[in-house]
């Protein structure tokens, strides 16, 4: 207790020892904060950037510029054009497949159809480019690239002869209205361009009829304000209460630039030191003009070529450059494409291609836990933000265009996983499915199937063999798996 505090308790022992216990208090948050070595303040913690922002506002100020940067790298660094197109192939490939699932069986043939005729085809883009397997991929190179993408349902008539009244649209984040930011005139709040009522819910989304960047002689800066129903908004949600997305280079910006300029420093290095092949020597000490030589005589070589044989004067000698060496460059490389690749969430031979060193083992560890990720951004980003609302808009554009709504559900079955051992892995999953541990349908999603359509050609080519009197050891109807016929079969049977 200092001279205060005695002299407080002396007058009034209850305040007194209120601030005995609120020093201990704050003696002790201070102990706990010092216990861990990462809350200290000192000098080896100096240049943390430690600040309470929400994720909004760390975005705020800083996502359009980490955009701008992540399409510049995409445009002219390799490795940053390889990471869009690993993700991107990986997590969307040839193309998430829709499903008609949970309806009648003729239902089900009906949606079947105008699910092929609208997404398998370019009726749906709104630009007339690609299919939706085509606009999946773009979106995600987006969401990768931009840290978001915005996909806009557009309604259309039925004068414009497409299999169902709507087109889809793929933007960019640009067309956001960032200046959209607080309380609006309706009682609702906005953030960065994202609208929502007073409950949180997402209500609208404030959109430029064209991208800010646009070199056309017209030009608006006026947002249009467009129902939430219409949008989904596509972005990797990294903290909670998150309203835009940040391009996924944030993390190795600096490091691929650095990489980059280092690999172009060494390039240059050698360059220089490759146009000085050899330099010769001379004790004269004439004052004539650089390259002049006494009347009479031959220019000296300036450059050299195989078999050339020259007379050299007295006092002088040849000497030949030894370019630098490079000593270190495999290892810093490998080192930093490493990191590059870890803060991308891939692989360094997805990112790199180098496969040296690689066993099997080795290599099925790498892919199994760069399919987590795949299948995490899949299933956690893509599909709920992406393929749903086009579930939605396409089972409200069926009611629409057929005047009657029934209950129907879309699936979506991802893209075929090669596998790496085959001969391994393809036992464990008829193991799985006989033992109760999986199905057929899941398996077959998982090899990229849609069940309904395996099941359909299966049945068509057993058909076929029986109508034509064939039998094939691959028909387990009829053979077993040792290539024995089954019991009770005989080949000569009329069925």
């Amino acid at each position: 207790m200092n001279i205060v505090d005695r002299t407080i308790s002396w007058f009034s022992p209850e305040r007194g020892l209120a601030r005995i216990k609120a020093r201990a208090r704050a003696e002790g948050l201070t102990n706990a904060r010092l216990a861990y070595q990462g809350a200290t303040a000192g000098r080896r913690a100096q240049g943390w950037r430690a600040v309470s922002t929400d994720a909004n506002a760390e975005t705020r100020g800083a996502s359009m510029r980490l955009r701008d940067v992540a399409r510049d790298m995409v445009r002219n660094n390799p490795h940053a054009a390889r990471a869009v197109q690993v993700i991107t192939h990986n997590v969307v490939g040839t193309g998430i497949i829709p499903t008609a699932a949970l309806t009648t069986e003729k239902h089900r043939g009906e949606l079947e159809v105008l699910l092929k005729a609208h997404f398998d085809t370019t009726a749906c883009d709104a630009d007339g480019r690609h299919d939706l397997y085509g606009l999946q991929a773009l979106a995600m190179r987006t969401v990768v690239e931009s840290g978001e993408a915005i996909v806009r349902k557009r309604p259309r008539r039925a004068e414009d002869g497409l299999p169902l009244p709507f087109q889809i649209q793929v933007m960019e984040p640009d067309h956001l209205d960032s200046s959209i930011d607080g309380p609006q005139p309706n009682g609702s709040f906005a953030v960065q361009g994202v609208e929502y009522d007073g409950i949180g819910k997402r209500i609208a989304y404030h959109l430029f009829q064209e991208h800010p960047g646009a070199m056309s002689t017209y030009r608006t800066f006026t947002s249009v304000r467009v129902p939430a129903e219409f949008v989904a908004h596509i972005y990797r949600s990294d903290r909670p209460g998150q309203a835009r997305g940040v391009s996924w280079f944030a993390p190795v910006v600096l490091r691929m630039r650095d990489f980059a300029d280092f690999a172009d420093a060494q390039l240059v290095r050698q360059k220089v030191a490759a146009c000085f092949a050899a330099f010769i020597e001379t004790e004269d000490t004439g004052a004539g003009l650089i390259g002049a030589t006494p009347e009479g005589q031959s220019h000296p070589l300036e450059m050299l070529e195989p078999g050339i044989i020259e007379r050299l004067r007295v006092g002088e000698k040849v000497s030949f450059g030894a370019p630098p060496q490079v000593a270190g460059y495999a290892e810093y490389m490998g080192a930093t494409l490493h990191e590059i690749a870890a803060g991308l969430g891939v692989s360094y031979e997805a990112l790199t291609g180098d496969l040296k060193g690689v066993n099997f083992s080795s290599g099925r560890m790498g892919w199994l836990e760069f399919q987590r990720s795949i299948d995490a951004w899949r299933n956690h980003m893509l599909m709920p933000q992406f393929c749903e609302p086009v579930s939605r808009w396409f089972l409200e554009a069926v009611a629409v265009g057929t005047g009657k709504r029934a209950p129907a559900q879309i699936t979506w079955t991802a893209p075929r996983r090669e596998m790496i051992d085959p001969t391994r892995e393809i036992p464990a999953i008829r193991n799985a499915i006989r033992a109760g541990l999986s199905s057929r349908s899941y398996e077959q999603r998982r090899l990229g199937f849609d069940p309904h359509d395996l099941d359909a050609e299966i049945t068509a080519d057993n058909a076929r063999a029986d109508a034509s009197k064939l039998i094939f050891d691959s028909d387990p109807r009829r053979v077993t798996i040792q290539g024995r016929m089954q019991d009770g079969f005989r080949p000569d049977d009329e069925d």
